[in-house]
């Protein structure tokens, strides 16, 4: 394997790391499976080309599309925790009306970004040559929002969030608006994805609507590589395993096609990595601790107050000690 492909492997592992950010917030913290990233993450890239094209600073679009997704989160956490529609239908519908939304910015199926300003650009002018500038970016802006994610869950509210995953009954004893939490964390992780959307199409040089197509799969299988890799037992080690987990699914990728797989067996490659790396810890042993566990604990410690409006049975709070 060329040092060509390793940086380019390095490039879209970090790249598509950010997502993968995004898809352990819902599935592993808050215990959700969320299908509206195959959504948002062309909808940040739609946003982002949409603006750029416009003529608006690269970074203004990629914010915009960092809230765009934000939005789009917080509507399937509307549906979710307020309508009372289940998880997973929410996030299809909420991905399945993203689609005329990305048409609707676009204006049309893609956006062509040639011979415009992107944020690689822009790394460019700081003295970074062209072959180093989109490494330097994606691994500031991945390490950014990893330790911003990690701030955020260690944060009252984060501690909050996650404990509305671990378990959602003894978070609602213990005084948490678990609707608001759940929300709250769907939005975030969709704001993840949709700025790595938007990164993407600068990566790529294009905004198209069905960009997102297979998103949620990446991700997962990128979340249990990752978890495979590394055996996290703390929150940092977690957020880690995800890009490390990203950075080796690219790299199986590009692996399987130097080996003369044709791009149309991606499919299938990502299929059979999943099953491995769900299969692995059950061959080698034991999985490790979740870091999410006990977190309640460390919530009821930092929360005193929330005792006085709904003080959990003390039989309660032994059993979830005793697991």
């Amino acid at each position: 394997m060329s040092w060509d492909v390793v940086r380019t492997v390095l490039e879209q592992g970090l790249l598509f790391g950010i997502m993968v950010l995004g898809v352990y917030l819902s599935f592993r913290v808050l215990n959700v499976p969320d299908l509206t990233v195959d959504g948002s993450f062309p909808l940040g890239g739609a946003v982002a080309a949409t603006l750029i094209g416009a003529g608006h600073h690269p970074l203004v679009g990629s914010v915009a599309a960092l809230g765009a997704g934000g939005l789009a989160g917080a509507c399937t956490g509307v549906l979710h925790a307020r309508l009372k529609v289940p998880a997973l239908l929410a996030g299809i519908l909420t991905m399945t009306g993203l689609y005329s939304v990305n048409l609707r910015v676009m204006g049309r199926p893609n956006v062509a970004l040639l011979r415009m300003p992107t944020l690689i650009e822009g790394v460019q002018e700081l003295g970074i040559g062209p072959r180093w500038a989109a490494l330097a970016l994606f691994v500031v802006a991945s390490l950014v929002l990893a330790g911003g994610l990690y701030w955020f869950l260690r944060t009252e509210v984060g501690l909050a969030l996650r404990a509305t995953g671990d378990n959602e009954g003894m978070a609602s004893s213990s005084g948490i608006e678990t609707g608001w939490t759940k929300t709250l964390g769907l939005a975030v992780s969709n704001a993840l994805v949709s700025f790595s959307g938007a990164l993407a199409a600068q990566y790529q040089g294009f905004a198209d609507v069905n960009m997102g197509v297979g998103t949620i799969v990446a991700g997962l299988a990128s979340v249990i590589v990752g978890e495979v890799l590394l055996r996290p037992r703390r929150l940092w080690a977690a957020l880690s395993s995800a890009l490390v987990g990203s950075v080796g699914y690219r790299a199986a990728i590009a692996v399987a096609l130097a080996m003369g797989l044709a791009p149309g067996d991606l499919k299938l490659i990502t299929a059979l990595l999943v099953m491995a790396a769900l299969a692995l810890p059950s061959v080698a042993g034991e999985p490790g601790r979740h870091p999410r566990r006990g977190v309640v604990q460390r919530l009821a410690q930092a929360l005193p107050r929330a005792g006085a409006a709904g003080r959990p049975q003390p039989g309660v709070m032994a059993g979830q000690e005793r697991r």
